[in-house]
């Protein structure tokens, strides 16, 4: 998630990796500017760690990899990089890559207030340049929701709303789960202070 504007700013691509190999925290790249990304909520973190084991546990013996926060994704035709909260990408195109990667099928942030209005807005218009992705997956860590975009075989994105008793399917990865796996033993408060996290 992007928090405040940091210096220094116009960077190429280039100059961004070897600038943050020097930095203690991360930082996205957009549009030649760097972001700093603050930390998350408990409930943030324990969820975004139950998704990527999830999806690790359910690829194991596939050509597909997961990637949790720490894993900076490539804007398909721009020189933009994000950090999403997780990833899956099946092209063989992200084996040769160190840094980052460019086509996941699957993208995962869980939202809290402070950046949910980006998460649904332009940085989705950012991911859906993306050719490979299928499933782009908005988790809230404050209660039992999942938004799932879904773009379909004719290429239109649709929009699916889980709540508490449903089963999310991902058909980028062929996954079926219920909702209530990625919240067990969470205690969710509505407007807990979300709103100063990311």
């Amino acid at each position: 998630m992007i928090a405040a504007k940091d210096k220094p700013t116009n960077l190429t691509p280039e100059e961004y990796f070897a600038w943050e190999e020097q930095q203690l925290e991360k930082h996205e790249l957009i549009n030649g500017q760097v972001y700093a990304m603050t930390g998350g909520s408990v409930n943030h973190s324990r969820i975004a760690v139950r998704i990527t084991t999830l999806f690790s546990n359910h690829l194991e013996n596939s050509p597909c990899e997961t990637g949790n926060s720490d894993l900076r994704i490539n804007i398909v035709g721009t020189n933009n990089y994000t950090y999403p909260d997780a990833s899956v990408t099946c092209d063989d195109r992200d084996k040769t890559t160190t840094q980052y990667i460019s086509y996941p099928c699957l993208i995962v942030e869980v939202l809290s207030a402070r950046t949910e209005a980006y998460d649904r807005g332009s940085k989705f218009r950012m991911y859906r340049q993306n050719p490979a992705l299928i499933d782009y997956l908005l988790v809230s860590s404050t209660s039992i929701e999942i938004d799932l975009y879904h773009k379909n075989d004719a290429g239109d994105w649709l929009i699916i709303n889980y709540k508490p008793g449903d089963t999310i399917e991902l058909k980028s990865i062929n996954l079926n789960f219920p909702i209530e796996q990625v919240y067990r033993g969470l205690t969710l408060e509505p407007g807990n202070g979300e709103q100063n996290k990311s």
